[in-house]
């Protein structure tokens, strides 16, 4: 198979590749196989909660269904592996902040090489299994107490309970953190954004098969609304991947050397910059951010707290998109800096 070498490498190209290399198709297995297992994982339920009343509450908070959309609806399952790779997404979040702000952390991540990026993996890994027991904490209290003001989702409450429940979740969300980092190693890399677009993905089938349905009553102003949706979305697609593979091109030019007798000439190369350097990585970033407040809101049960989301922090609304755009200008900005450092 002949591979055009100017340029990166079509999508039939890729899938050929994956065909005739071994390599590649054991990488590849390993991860569908990785992944499946991540999506049974979710459906294990955690013993002793009321599941079909959590589920029907949470249908009612957006924020909450916003931040189960990246758990692949593990949080509205309640299952073991409920909390998801969102713990290690917020260790990350943390530690890139600190790397910008403790020079000590800088150091590691520019001047000590792959050593230093494996120190701050494992300060990422630490930080991340101490945010996962304090969010499946906050889970287990919102349990508890009820979210929105809601109760009964417990059948027996008590410190076991408490203890068990959070135990589950914290070694879930570990043992899907390693999963995506098993991933990265051996299987076709980008393990976390493989399980993130795993998650949103997985709730496609069902919102397809609803806009099926309202396309089959046969009324015209429902029709006409799905296909406005599906122009609207082709064209997202296309400005996404348009925008994702854009580059500018810097040229290089390398002089004529002398090379003993012989005299070589003069060559060009190009140094490529992506026009979107932190990929989806900043949108994730700043929903994660954003989710925390609803999180903690819902988990203690506060009404001030409850109604200072409800009303500025929550989803659909103007505050809270003002904030989102520019939480994700910021991580643009800071992954930007971290390519291109500024002047």
């Amino acid at each position: 198979m002949v591979v055009n070498r100017d340029k990166a490498p079509t999508a039939q190209e890729t899938l050929l590749q994956m065909v005739q290399s071994p390599a590649l198709r054991s990488r590849l297995l390993v991860t569908i196989g990785l992944l499946v297992l991540l999506r049974l994982g979710i459906f294990i339920p955690i013993p002793g909660i009321n599941r079909a009343a959590f589920a029907a509450s949470l249908s009612n908070n957006a924020a909450l269904g916003f931040l189960d959309l990246f758990a692949g609806g593990g949080l509205k399952a309640l299952g073991v592996f409920a909390l998801g790779i969102i713990p290690y997404i917020n260790a990350s979040i943390i530690i890139q902040l600190l790397t910008a702000a403790i020079p000590s952390l800088e150091d590691l991540q520019k001047n000590e090489g792959e050593a230093g990026r494996r120190k701050i993996s494992q300060l990422t890994r630490y930080l991340a299994g101490g945010w996962a027991v304090i969010q499946s904490t906050l889970l287990t209290v919102g349990l508890l107490g009820g979210l929105s003001g809601a109760s009964g989702f417990v059948y027996s409450p008590g410190p076991w309970f408490v203890i068990q429940t959070v135990l589950t979740l914290t070694a879930g969300s570990m043992f899907v953190m390693w999963v995506s980092e098993l991933i990265t190693e051996r299987g076709i890399g980008n393990g976390a954004s493989l399980l993130i677009a795993l998650n949103i993905v997985s709730s496609l089938p069902g919102n397809l098969g609803k806009t099926l349905e309202l396309a089959q009553s046969g009324n015209q102003e429902r029709l006409g609304g799905v296909l406005i949706v599906l122009i609207v979305f082709l064209a997202m697609v296309f400005g996404i991947v348009f925008v994702q593979e854009a580059m500018r091109r810097i040229p290089i030019l390398i002089a004529r050397r002398q090379i003993g007798r012989v005299q070589a000439n003069d060559k060009s190369s190009y140094l490529p910059l992506r026009l979107n350097q932190g990929g989806v990585m900043p949108i994730i970033f700043a929903s994660s951010v954003l989710s925390l407040p609803s999180f903690l809101g819902g988990s203690l049960n506060n009404p001030a707290i409850s109604n200072f989301i409800g009303n500025y922090l929550r989803p659909a609304t103007i505050s809270y998109d003002l904030v989102y755009f520019a939480m994700i200008l910021f991580f643009s900005y800071f992954y930007a800096s971290l390519v291109v450092p500024p002047d």
